[in-house]
């Protein structure tokens, strides 16, 4: 059943590691299409955060209209159901949603199972899930309530036990409006009747794509970006002050690290979140993974997504009604 406050429709999903193209992919596609593009990345909704998330400018968008983008400033906190709520305002009936976080992702295909509660406690724990990854959580839910985690029929779904722990830590017990039918695994709330596209490289060819990026985003003023940024706003929320490039680069304006250390720090993080984000997708998603090679053009990528949308149609979102 589809609960009453949540409104079903459908768009075509590209995602996929960091570096791997899918936003250049999903543009050229949504030229095609004439459709709009719904923006899934946990860094591309702070303003000002421009060139350490590779936002795509307003010139590489042309005409195609965006959401997801700029929604809060560094000093906000934000969660994914605020990203959900932001989501549901837009009501394009052609839409491309692409980005690599697969949290947001996942509730837009399954839905998010109630409001935020707690942003700042989310963000704690969606922490530990990038530091700790699966096991950090499940550990942190049996210490805090051995009760709650047996109860919960999908322990391996990172969303779910991140929204556990939040609500436990802000009211001690989880969501009343938790019911089993929307816990099951198989109810409909959580099927997905057609798979998500996820790109994906080779590891080394990769890793020289995200080698290439980061150098092009110093030598662009990632360093003088992240300066004007903590000047318009000298508290940054817990997400954005740890967000990679940011960190290092406020680092090195601090003196604490050199910018080739800041450098090769910032290329470090971001392999390791490829690699978060593939093992996300492997597990956590109902995907289609489509290799590319590092010197594929983007046009010939988007044809042979355009080829998979088309075999498998495009997937069923829920959005909360605006």
């Amino acid at each position: 059943m589809v609960t009453p406050n949540v409104r079903t429709s459908s768009a075509h999903i590209l995602a996929g590691a960091t570096a791997t193209g899918k936003s250049a992919v999903a543009q050229c596609l949504a030229e095609q299409m004439g459709a709009a593009i719904l923006s899934a990345d946990s860094m591309l909704v702070y303003q000002g955060m421009d060139i350490g998330t590779a936002k795509p400018t307003a010139e590489a968008r042309g005409t195609v209209p965006y959401y997801g983008l700029d929604l809060v400033t560094p000093a906000e906190p934000f969660s994914t159901g605020r990203w959900l709520t932001a989501a549901a305002h837009c009501t394009e009936t052609n839409l491309i949603a692409v980005g690599g976080t697969g949290l947001y992702i996942k509730a837009l295909t399954d839905g998010i199972g109630g409001a935020a509660a707690a942003p700042d406690a989310r963000a704690a724990w969606q922490r530990v899930f990038e530091q700790e990854g699966l096991q950090g959580l499940q550990d942190a839910l049996r210490k805090k309530s051995p009760g709650a985690f047996a109860a919960l029929p999908d322990p391996s779904n990172p969303r779910r036990l991140i929204r556990a722990l939040e609500h436990l830590g802000a009211s001690g017990t989880l969501p009343q409006h938790w019911k089993p039918e929307l816990l099951t695994p198989n109810s409909e709330l959580r099927t997905s009747p057609s798979p998500i596209i996820v790109l994906t490289l080779p590891r080394e060819q990769l890793h020289r794509r995200i080698v290439r990026r980061v150098e092009q985003m110093f030598a662009s003023g990632l360093p003088e970006e992240a300066l004007a940024l903590r000047e318009a706003y000298p508290a940054w929320s817990a997400t954005a002050a740890k967000a990679i490039g940011y960190e290092e680069a406020c680092a090195m304006l601090d003196g604490t690290l050199t910018r080739e250390q800041a450098i090769e720090r910032t290329v470090i993080r971001t392999r390791q979140l490829a690699k978060r984000q593939e093992t996300w997708f492997r597990h956590q998603a109902n995907a289609v993974w489509l290799d590319i090679a590092e010197h594929e053009t983007t046009a010939d990528t988007a044809r042979r997504v355009s080829q998979l949308w088309r075999q498998h149609g495009p997937t069923t979102i829920r959005r909360p009604l605006g």
